[in-house]
């Protein structure tokens, strides 16, 4: 495979980034981000490590959670090496693990659930975004819904301020692009024995968080409540999440964002689309302040392997020797532009490699290690399947016992005991020897019996009696013959009693077997019956949540309806004091006060028809002013044109200027040019020049001149026809 690394390209941010981050409260600090410049290559400043705007949106944010900065050193990669869907995949276990587990986020839970892998193309390697966090095959985990691909993820970087009281070889390593991604033995890690039991009721836990009916839990639910609660879940923090207390919170970074900035950013994030609703709540209560943990909640803290804490077996590198052909990811679009500006990762649940022999680690009982290889479990022995029936006639009261007693005939050389497995053919069994074991349970009918030792005993034929019979009684031979005669016969009453015994116990077999059968019936209908049960529960919690839900939509409605009418009554309060205001500026202004001929005992419609009435007198008036000025208009201004509006045309009239004045000089000019008229028509010679020479006239002989003239003037104004009237400062003269 031709290795092609994706080189680092000028960071191309752009102003839409800048006001997310913003508005997330990620740039509060004046130091938290800087940008680079025109470097094509990261180059930090000291205290800054390397990021991306991707990844920040997802919930990581400095100073860094101990369980991120735990997974980065026991995998052996740095920061920029991972793919912002893993980002995402570490903010939604710690939010899972604090808000819905009501534990830290667990190390030993994290291997059950997730494994790492490579992240590139048959012909190219990534170094960053080179490594991907997946979902083992065999775990049943949230649908996340991630994106194919980030578009151009790699091309936003920047430079994030390390925030940490502790020292800076504790926090995130510092950057280092020539660190090639190595293959460790911990990508592959999984919980020990030990591990897995201590976790087992966490992962009951999560996979009834998905399959509770009408109360299913996914993992857009999950990514929107810590987006909407405004918490990074990658950051150190001084709570856990399950102590959350609302706006006031610590750990808040900014205010709520908008109903419309939350949906854009989940969809950005993930895979739904415009048309795919957007969870506005969890269907499962998270634990927070108003939703305490429950009391004698078990505490659990499993952490990753910290740096502080030395080196790990499990970051031993998986070398050429012991390692297999490199499983990628995805392949992506042979294509440069395409590989460095899209995320490549495919689905979470990317099937993991099978283990060698060879990279199986030892486990010698290290602590702290951080995985472990299960025990090898020893086969136990099946055990013995219990017998109701043999139970039934062991517990039977009806059972006699037979003492022991030691009854074993004598015998001679003309006397033998046999023991067979069979009987003699012809002749009777014999009962039973009292010094077997007599407890021995009668078998039952459906489970063959064992065969049962018989004793025989061989007789040789009595002698014939003489009269010498009572010497024969007397031996004692014949005693002891006819004292096993007699117990023969006592034995064989026995057997048959016993063999009464054992027919009554195979009957009371066949009565429980039959009462077994019909309670194995009656047991199945129980199980349909609940099942069909649990299903109409679920379906009833179903309908109830269904109901409580329009209930609360309902109510819901019914505020926002009660909120409108009050809002729409004080607008209508407030509409009916400016009318009125209205009303009685108008009345103050005309001094003319009008009755409404027609109430209907509505404030808002009366003040409208008063309001009414006010504005036509005010029309009326208005066109009457705008009639008289335009008749004035020629005579006040003769060589000006009329405005076109009443208010250009009532401005003109407004002037500092004195009109009456003006109007006195147009007057005097008059009757200066009909002066000068008639003494030229008089044809008297006069010195014009002296005439028109006034500024050696004093002022007091100016107005003497004038008052002389006054006369004259009349005069001659009489003499052309022209008629002054009484005001002449506010009119002009008649002809």
């Amino acid at each position: 495979m031709a290795a092609e690394d994706l080189e680092w390209e000028r960071s191309k941010i752009s102003n839409q980034d800048v006001n997310l981050m913003k508005r997330l409260g990620l740039m509060k600090k004046e130091d938290a981000i800087r940008f680079p410049s025109e470097e094509s290559y990261p180059n930090p400043p000291m205290e800054y490590r390397v990021s991306f705007v991707d990844h920040l949106i997802r919930g990581l944010s400095p100073p860094i959670h101990d369980f991120l900065r735990g997974l980065l050193f026991v995998y052996g990669i740095q920061l920029h090496q991972l793919t912002p869907n893993s980002i995402l995949h570490i903010s939604i276990f710690i939010t899972l693990c604090e808000c819905f587990l009501g534990v830290a986020p667990n190390w030993a839970l994290w291997k059950r659930i997730f494994c790492l892998r490579r992240n590139g193309a048959h012909n190219a390697t990534y170094n960053i975004g080179g490594v991907v966090i997946c979902v083992r095959t065999d775990v049943d985990y949230f649908d996340v819904k991630f994106p194919d691909s980030v578009q151009g993820w790699r091309k936003r970087w920047l430079y994030i301020h390390e925030e940490s009281a502790n020292s800076v070889e504790h926090n995130i390593v510092p950057f280092d692009g020539n660190a090639k991604i190595q293959r460790r033995y911990s990508w592959d890690a999984e919980a020990s024995e030990e591990e897995k039991k201590a976790t087992e009721a966490l992962m009951s836990r999560i996979h009834q968080l998905q399959n509770t009916r009408g109360k299913e839990l996914s993992g857009v639910q999950i990514t929107a409540y810590f987006l909407r609660i405004r918490v990074q879940p990658l950051q150190a923090r001084k709570n856990p999440l399950w102590t959350y207390s609302g706006a006031n919170d610590a750990n808040r970074l900014s205010n709520d964002l908008s109903v419309k900035d939350l949906e854009k950013l989940i969809r950005r994030i993930t895979s739904l689309s415009k048309k795919d609703p957007i969870p506005s709540s969890c269907r499962v209560a998270p634990y927070n302040s108003t939703n305490p943990l429950p009391e004698n909640h078990p505490t659990m803290a499993s952490l990753p392997p910290l740096p502080e804490d030395g080196e790990v077996e499990e970051m031993g590198i998986v070398t050429d020797e012991n390692q297999e052909a490199p499983s990628f990811v995805n392949d992506p679009v042979d294509s440069r532009k395409s590989a460095g500006s899209s995320e490549d990762t495919t689905s979470v649940q990317s099937p993991p490699p099978a283990v060698s022999p060879q990279r199986k680690r030892k486990r010698n009982d290290v602590e702290d290690s951080g995985t472990s290889k299960a025990e090898e479990v020893v086969p136990s022995p099946p055990k013995a399947t219990y017998d109701p029936y043999v139970a039934s006639l062991v517990s039977s009261d009806d059972e006699e016992e037979v003492p022991t007693r030691d009854v074993a005939p004598r015998t001679s050389t003309s006397h033998t005991l046999v023991i067979s497995e069979k009987p003699v053919e012809g002749e009777e069994s014999s009962p039973p020897q009292q010094d077997v074991d007599i407890s021995t349970l009668p078998s039952s009918p459906l489970i063959p019996s064992p065969k049962r030792a018989r004793v025989e005993m061989i007789v040789e034929p009595p002698p014939q009696l003489s009269s010498s019979s009572s010497q024969l009684l007397d031996d004692p031979m014949i005693k002891d013959l006819i004292r096993i005669g007699s117990q023969f016969i006592g034995y064989r009453e026995y057997a048959s009693r016993a063999e009464e015994k054992l027919a009554e116990a195979n009957k009371r077999a066949e009565t429980l077997a039959r009462k077994l059968e019909q309670s194995e019936t009656a047991r199945k209908k129980a199980e349909l019956a609940a099942s069909e049960a649990r299903a109409e529960a679920d379906d009833a919690k179903a309908k109830a949540a269904s109901v409580e839900e329009l209930q609360q939509r309902l109510k819901d409605a019914e505020s926002a309806l009660h909120e409108q009418k009050s809002a729409q009554a004080a607008r209508e309060q407030g509409i009916i004091k400016r009318l009125k205001s209205q009303s009685r500026r108008t009345l103050t202004q005309t001094d003319q006060d009008f009755d409404l001929e027609n109430p209907v005992n509505d404030p808002l419609l009366d003040a409208l028809s008063l309001l009414e009435l006010h504005g036509r007198e005010i029309r009326e008036g208005v066109a009457n002013a705008s009639a008289g000025l335009s008749a004035l208009f020629p005579y006040f201004f003769p060589k000006k044109e009329e405005p076109s509006t009443f208010l250009d045309l009532a401005k003109l009239f407004n002037s500092s200027e004195d009109l009456g004045l003006k109007m006195r000089h147009e007057n005097m000019k008059v009757a200066v040019e009909n002066t000068v008229a008639l003494v030229a028509d008089s044809q008297q010679t006069l010195d014009w020049m002296k005439v028109g020479d006034t500024d050696q006239i004093e002022q007091s002989r100016w107005k003497s001149l004038i008052k002389a003239a006054k006369p004259n003037t009349k005069k001659i104004l009489a003499y052309l026809g022209i008629k002054p009237t009484s005001t002449p400062s506010s009119s002009r003269p008649e002809v």
